[in-house]
């Protein structure tokens, strides 16, 4: 017996016997491929030849019996016949690992930082802006996207081993991108990188971005491989995260529209803040891979303090970058100008500082958020 269906949606069912010689009547009968029908047709056609739906042997002569009859069901759809592109497939498939190697949640950190600076800048001097700076910032970003992408590239180079016990999801380590494609990629997005800032935002932006690659450099690359010595792993994540990239951004901003550089509250207050959290980030970012890494000798706090410990302290600090801006706002507010508590003069002073300026932030939002998010972060410690 076979069965076909066609694109026209008509279904073909006859009954294939020994070799005889026949005549029959064939009528196609219209089906829904969707429909109940169509489904118990296929399974009434299981059964076996006599189906009775669709051929009818009139005056057939029967040829000799043979010692086993054949009966098959063939059924075929040119939905998706032709199959898949395998170079479509090869491309595709380097497109994902690409995205894998460029480690998306870090990307979209950097874009998050960069728009807030660059937001800030024009919003202080709506007047300086033009359409024609569109192109100039849209070109900045995906700089900051080639060095980042240079960074964590370079550190998947040569965590290979490492990432197969504690990233074993990456794409050089699960073995969707080879160490050749990487290197080849890790040099485009330096070079990339390099020829977009010094050709559109001069000499000491350049400088700036360059020092960024080569504090990331050293944190992966014997014999220095700074990531090691945990105290100077965190500082270089700290200070290329936090620091350079706020301060690079809003620098390039403000020397784009024509303006030089100038100290301001909110940058101040956006540059502090988050170069603590980058320091949160650079504190916890190992917990989950303490196996690899002690299987690997690489030392961090993780592995020297404990899991458990290393959380609370990221937990703590990024505390008190809330409670920092919590404090400063009240002090603004009250007009107190000292701490009551020494070790926490500088941060009050600091605060005092960027809340100096009565229209430099909405303080009935800022406040209100900042305790929301300390509570939340209280309440995920304690579960």
């Amino acid at each position: 017996m076979e069965l076909s269906l066609s694109h026209s949606s008509s279904l073909t069912i006859s009954a294939v016997t020994a070799p005889c010689n026949t005549y029959s009547i064939q009528t196609k009968i219209p089906v829904n491929p969707k429909c109940k029908s169509f489904e118990l047709l296929l399974k009434c056609s299981k059964k076996g030849p006599s189906l009775g739906l669709y051929s009818s042997r009139i005056g057939s002569k029967h040829a000799p019996k043979r010692s086993q009859r054949r009966n098959s069901i063939w059924a075929s759809s040119d939905i998706g016949a032709a199959g898949s592109d395998p170079v479509l497939n090869k491309v595709s498939a380097f497109k994902d690992a690409c995205w894998r190697f460029l480690r998306p949640h870090t990307i979209r950190g950097t874009a998050l930082g960069s728009v807030a600076l660059v937001g800030r800048a024009l919003i202080e001097n709506s007047n300086l802006i033009k359409w024609s700076l569109l192109l100039k910032a849209f070109s900045g970003l995906v700089a900051l996207i080639c060095g980042n992408g240079f960074i964590v590239g370079i550190n998947q180079i040569y965590d290979v081993g490492i990432d197969k016990v504690n990233k074993p999801y990456l794409p050089i380590a699960a073995g969707d991108l080879s160490v050749q494609s990487a290197w080849s990629l890790v040099i485009f997005f330096a070079v990339t990188g390099l020829l977009i800032v010094g050709l559109n935002f001069g000499p000491f932006i350049t400088s700036l971005y360059s020092l960024g690659l080569f504090l990331g450099t050293i944190y992966s690359v014997p014999p220095l491989r700074m990531k090691r010595f945990p105290v100077a792993a965190f500082l270089i994540i700290a200070t290329v995260r936090g620091f350079l990239l706020n301060f690079g951004v809003y620098y390039a901003t403000r020397a784009a529209l024509g303006l030089s550089f100038e100290w301001n509250a909110p940058v101040a207050f956006i540059t502090t803040f988050v170069t603590l959290f980058a320091l949160v980030i650079a504190v916890t970012k190992d917990l989950p891979d303490v196996e690899g890494d002690r299987k690997f000798q690489i030392s961090t706090l993780a592995t020297k303090l404990g899991v458990r410990n290393i959380a609370f302290l990221g937990s703590g600090l990024l505390l008190v970058n809330y409670i920092a801006c919590y404090i400063g706002s009240n002090l603004h507010a009250s007009g107190e100008s000292s701490a009551p508590l020494n070790f926490c003069k500088f941060c009050v002073d600091l605060m005092q500082i960027l809340w100096n300026q009565q229209s430099a932030f909405r303080r009935n939002l800022m406040i209100p958020a900042h305790l929301i998010l300390a509570s939340c972060l209280i309440f995920q410690v304690c579960l």
